[in-house]
Formats: structure tokens, sequence, C-alpha cells
């Protein structure tokens, strides 16, 4: 009895503990995941009634309206996002990517990651029991296989996702900044145009010049601000109901929406451009999951951020039924005199909140596309030793500020950034729901009817939507094309050259027993020291170093051969991160380490050469181990520790292990000709490739290779400062690579 009644105190104490742990991730989770979408009822019905539907200003389209952003905000963010699409995760992760890295771990549908032995055995964190595949999946899984073009298209749509959320970070800290200081417009109706876009930009230069301090500086303001925030407006909207219209409430029918659109007719289509903008941040729901759990933000969604946003806009539709006159600027006006400026100022920093927040997903989105090839190297600073995941690129952050800019003081107004803004939004979710339809069917093996009915119930209206946002291309609907179309354009070419370039290293590579034969007639002086040779080769020896060879017959008394390894898992277990193996025979004291990282993964640690010199001496421990069991005629025994294995020998097997003590004395002295090689130095070696399209090459490969992406190359980082490389132990070898 007192054990079952002391496993069941157990029980409750570690569940206790979860919903402790789950409640916490919930609050934090205000601070990061919903900025954006909180402060959306700044803008949306300026933004609605500002085109076509000005002149219908009847209860029938306000309520309409009304019902149009509740039914919206409940089938996208509430049943497509806190239901299905957090359920896709990729062991924790959430974005495009984490979609993309499922399928190309679950089938051959993907092409940023090379197929690599190594890599078959690399686990994720969360086990994943094989289901069986159904006739349909097999299907799609082998049309994607046989069709090497499906899979450039799938990709594209990854990348056309991945391009319109950096369109967001341009577009969410102008549109809503500029809207929350156009509240002061109200107060000060001297002030114009000119004046709140100076206000504006103020704010965002001082914005994005606070962000190499790290969010964590400031992170623990985010939380509060936000539920500040989520009260006031919660308030201000029950307040406005009861003393305006309660009859606002009837409104939840979608009978309104019939309504609506039989009075407003194209009107009302056209006005869904701005309706859209209600759920402007939803991605995020899925985007930012890699700090929180699912549970936490289902629990933040359903519990108090969709209900908070339903009141606050029930409230501003009351107010408008009794005062339509302020369509333009509803949602300051509709703020009782006595707490408009506490209400001001908290909107203000709620709109630093949620941009915060979406410029950190810029940056985290580019190092995802950098660590698999689709970005040009750029500077990455890790803001947090303790948080991981919380970084900072100056390059990208000074882009970004000067496209903020440029875009409030070009567009002025916040109808035309709203039209560029929506198009940016829909496209992102429905680049979304056309993954979750492969992931229904080749991931979770459901039938094809219900990935369809899943296509049917989100994709139908974000397609209603996405008409709408179209047809205002011409009134800034442009922008975010534009920027899409240029930052695809710019990592696809710089995809594109990448491949070509280590295609061509792989074809062009030299096989072990030829070099090996080559290196005796060369007469090879072997230097103190470890040289640490850096490429892109699995196999043989690169290229690059046979031509090094070949011209200077010298190189270090220690070789370590260093590939790194993108891999589609967002972060590789530190045990199974770094794959050594020999190359050639001992005496030539040659080594092959791989080293694999997840898309979120950390490349560019400052103690990886040391870690990287660890393993390598393990390994020798392990392979002298390995041959003493095989001299005494035994199977090593599995274990990962190579200290541990001694702690075994010695304690069962010591007699035997004299009989095999030459090996060991071979792997000591192994061993001790490594340390000392490291104290001598540790030099790198990289390959300063220069890539030309061969002559025979079409006119516009020889553009895309020998002037866009070499511009690009010799404007970005270069390999070995991106890799924190030392550059006075740094050797690069000039070589030229036709294509």
């Amino acid at each position: 009895m007192s054990m079952e009644s002391e496993t069941g105190s157990t029980t409750q104490v570690s569940r206790l503990k979860f919903y402790r742990t789950t409640l916490c991730l919930a609050y934090q989770s205000f601070g990061v995941v919903y900025g954006d979408l909180c402060t959306s009822p700044i803008y949306v019905y300026k933004s609605t009634f500002s085109g076509r539907l000005q002149p219908y200003s009847e209860d029938h389209e306000i309520f309409g309206v009304l019902s149009l952003i509740f039914w919206t905000l409940t089938i996208i963010p509430l049943l497509k996002y806190a239901v299905f699409v957090l359920g896709a995760d990729d062991n924790g992760e959430g974005g495009t990517f984490a979609l993309y890295s499922l399928l190309c771990r679950h089938s051959r549908m993907g092409l940023l990651n090379t197929a690599n032995v190594a890599d078959e055995h690399v686990s994720t964190d969360k086990s994943e029991e094989p289901i069986e595949d159904t006739q349909t999946s097999l299907l799609i899984k082998q049309f994607f296989e046989k069709y090497h073009s499906s899979r450039v298209v799938l990709l594209l749509v990854v990348l056309l996702g991945t391009s319109m959320v950096i369109g967001d970070g341009i577009l969410t800290p102008t549109m809503s900044v500029l809207s929350a200081v156009s509240g002061l417009q109200i107060k000060f109706t001297d002030l114009n145009e000119n004046h709140t876009v100076f206000f504006a930009c103020i704010i965002l230069v001082g914005l994005f010049a606070l962000q190499h301090y790290g969010t964590h500086r400031v992170g623990f303001l985010f939380a509060p601000i936000l539920i500040g925030w989520l009260i006031c407006i919660t308030g201000v909207g029950i307040y406005n109901i009861f003393h305006w219209n309660p009859h606002v409430l009837c409104a939840v029918s979608p009978h309104y929406i019939y309504n609506f659109f039989k009075r407003a007719g194209k009107d009302g289509w056209s006005s869904l451009g701005g309706i859209v903008l209600c759920i402007t941040g939803a991605e995020a729901l899925f985007a930012d999951l890699g700090h929180f759990s699912p549970l936490s933000v289902r629990i933040g969604f359903t519990a108090v951020v969709y209900p908070c946003l339903v009141l606050a806009y029930m409230g501003e539709a009351a107010y408008l039924s009794k005062h339509r006159m302020n369509l333009q600027s509803s949602f300051y006006k509709a703020i009782p005199e006595a707490v408009f400026w506490p209400v001001f100022i908290i909107a203000t920093l709620a709109t630093v909140v949620g941009s915060q927040a979406i410029i950190s997903a810029t940056f985290s989105i580019i190092s995802q596309c950098r660590a698999l090839s689709c970005f040009p190297r750029v500077k990455i600073i890790h803001t947090s030793k303790k948080i991981h995941g919380q970084i900072y690129i100056p390059e990208v952050n000074w882009m970004l500020m000067m496209l903020c800019l440029a875009v409030v003081n070009g567009f002025r107004d916040t109808d035309m950034i709203g039209n560029a803004y929506g198009l940016a939004v829909i496209t992102v979710m429905f680049v979304t729901t056309c993954l979750m339809f492969l992931i229904i069917i080749t991931v979770w093996n459901r039938s094809v009817f219900l990935a369809l009915l899943f296509v049917l119930a989100f994709g139908s209206v974000e397609l209603l939507y996405f008409s709408a946002c179209l047809a205002k291309v011409h009134k800034g609907g442009w922008l975010p094309l534009l920027v899409s179309a240029i930052i695809m354009s710019l990592m696809s070419i710089w995809h594109y050259g990448t491949s070509k370039k280590q295609s061509f290293e792989l074809d062009n590579k030299v096989s072990l027993d030829s070099f090996l034969a080559l290196v005796p007639g060369l007469g090879i002086t072997r230097i103190p020291g470890i040289g640490l040779v850096y490429s892109n080769v699995v196999s043989g020896v690169p290229p690059m170093f046979a031509h090094f060879v070949a011209s200077f017959p010298a190189f270090h008394q220690i070789l370590i051969f260093v590939t790194l390894h993108n891999v589609m898992i967002p972060k590789v277990p530190a045990d199974q991160r770094f794959h050594v193996a020999r190359v050639g025979p001992p005496e030539f004291c040659f080594y092959r380490c791989i080293v694999r990282f997840g898309y979120k993964d950390v490349g560019d640690s400052y103690d990886f050469q040391t870690k990287l010199i660890e393993k390598v001496s393990e390994f020798l421990k392990r392979e002298s181990i390995s041959e003493e069991f095989a001299a005494i005629g035994q199977s090593p025994l599995p274990v990962k520790d190579a200290g541990t294995c001694y702690e075994i020998i010695a304690g069962g097997a010591g007699r035997r292990r004299q009989a095999a003590g030459w090996k060991m004395s071979r792997s000591s002295n192994e061993v001790e000709e490594l340390m000392e090689a490291k104290e001598s130095g540790v030099s790198y070696m990289m390959a300063n490739t220069h890539i030309r399209a061969n002559e025979a090459s079409s006119f516009l490969k020889k553009f895309v290779i020998n002037i866009i992406y070499g511009f690009i190359r010799r404007n970005s980082r270069r390999p070995a400062v991106a890799l924190g490389i030392p550059h006075t132990s740094l050797l690069e070898i000039g070589i030229l690579y036709q294509v």
C-alpha cells in the first residue's frame, strides 16, 4: 500500500511540474509569438473601409465585416494552426523549413540534403515510430523520386514562403509602428502626415539600433507588455459593446456575411484585402514554436489571445455602428478619453514588441537558409549564451532598417502598406496549406480524402483572400512580389552555384589509392602540427588538396579532412555530430571527420577545434579496444564512452589484455603523437574557389554563374570568416572550377 501511495505521489508531483512548466511557457509565449497578431486591431477596420467599401457604412456592412473577422480568426489561427498545423512540428521546431524537413526525411523529395551514408544513422530527439505507407503516399513519393522537376518546384514553393516571411520583416515594423504613431493625430490635429512619418522613422531607427544587444536583455518586458495590451483592448472592447451597441454580439452569425456580400457585391470582395490583416502574425504560432511546446501555444492562444481579440473587434464595431464618420480612425476614437494616453503608450510598446518578434524570426530563417546553402554567407552573432537561437545578423539588420525607412517614406500611407502586407501574409499561409497536404499523406499516412478536406476547408478561404489581395497589386501589392522575387532569385542562384561547385568537387576528387600511389614519388615532407583540410568531399581526396600537394610536396604530420555536412533535421544530437574514420594505412596519419549540423544548430562555436581533436583521440582509443577484443576473440561491448571501455577491460579481462598489449601500445603512441602535434600548432586549409561557366554553356548560365553568382560570392563573407577560422592559421588554395 505504501509503495502504491509513493508511486501515486511521484506521479502527482511530475504532473504538477508538467502543468507548471506548460503554464510558464504559455506566459513566455506572449512576448514572442502573438505580438503581431495582437496589434492588428489598430489598423484592420481602417484598412477595410478605406477603399471601395467606404460608402457602405450601415450596420449591415459593419456587422458583416465583424462576422468575417470573427470567422477568419476562428478558421485560420484557431482551427488550422492551433488544432492541425502545430501537430506537424519537426521535433519541436516549426515553420516552412520544418515542414520541408519532415518531407525530406520521410521521402526523397528534398534537394537541399545531399546523400551521405553516414547520415542515415542520425536520429532525432523525438522517437518516430514507422507507419506503414498507404498506396497514395507511395504513389506521391515515387512521383517525386522519378521526376526531378517536381522536387525543384517543391523547393521553389518552400523558398517562396521563406522569402515572403523575410518580406514580412520589412512590412510588419512599418505597418505596426506607423499605425500606432498615427494615433497622435487624434489629440494633436495640427500634426500632418510628415510629422507621423518622422516619428515612425525615429522609432524604427531606435528599434533596429538596439538589435545588437539581443532580445534577452529586454525580453523579460515583452510578455507583460503584451498582456497589458490585451487587457487594455479587452477592457475597451467590453466597455464599447455594452455602452454603444450590445446587439453587436449577434454578428457571430454567418448570416451577416451573406448579407454583407449581397449588399456590397464586388466591393465587399475587394475589402477582403483589409480584413485579412486580422490574421497577420498567425503564422508565428507555428514558426516560433522552437522555444515553446505546442500545448503551451494552444493554451495561450485559445484561452487568452483569441477571446481578447474577438472582444476587441466587437467593441470597435459597436463604436462604429454609432459613429460612422470615424471609420478612418475608429480604433483610437473608440478609446474612452480617461484611458487614451495609457492605451496609446502601451499600443506603441506593443507594436515594438510585435516588430521585434518578426525581426528575430527573420534572423532565424536566414540562419537556417545559410545552413542549407540557400543564402550567402553572413555574419551571425549569438547574443545569448544560455538561450539557444537568439542571434543577430548585422548585414541583414541594417538592410531591413533601410528598407523599412524606404517603405515608410515612399508609401507614407498605411492603406498601401496594408495591401502589400496582406498579400505577403496570405501567401505564406497558402504555402503552409500546400505543404500540409503532402505532410498529411506522406508523413502522417492519412487518406487522400482527409488531405483534400484540409485543403478545401482552409485553402479555399485563403485563395479567396489571396484573390482580393492580388487585385490590389497596383495599389502597393507589388511590393511583396518584388521583394519576394529578388530574395527568391538570390537564394536560388546561390543554391545553384553552390551545388555546381560541390558537384565539380565530387566529380573531380582524387581516389585514395591514386593519391597514396602518388605520394612516394613526390618526396613529401611532413611538418609538425595538425592540418585541418576543409572540403565538401566525404570520400577520396578533395581536388584542392591534390592540386596543392602536386605544387608544394609538403603537409602536416597529421591530416584531418573535415567535411561540414548539413542534414534536414533541426538539431543533431551531440553524440552523433562527429563521424571519424581513418583514411589509408595507419603510418600516413590521415583521418576524415564528417561534422553534421541541423538547420538550427550553431555551426561556428569557439571550441570546435578542441572537440574535433578530442573526437579523433576517442576514435583512436576505441579502435585500439576493438582490435584488442578481436585479438582475444571477443566482440567489443557497445558502449559509447572510451573511458568506460577501459574500466570494463581492466576489471574483467586483465590477463588477456596483456596478450594484445602491442596494439594498445600503437594506439597510445598515436594519441601521444596527436597531442604533440596539437601543441605544435593547428593549421587550416581551404579552397578559395572561383567558379566560371564553361565556354559551351548557354548565355543564361554564363550570366547567372559568372556575373550574378560571382558578384554575390565576392560581396559575401568568406568561408573562413563565417567559420571563425583565425586568419594567421589559414592557408587558402586558389583554384578555378569550370562548371
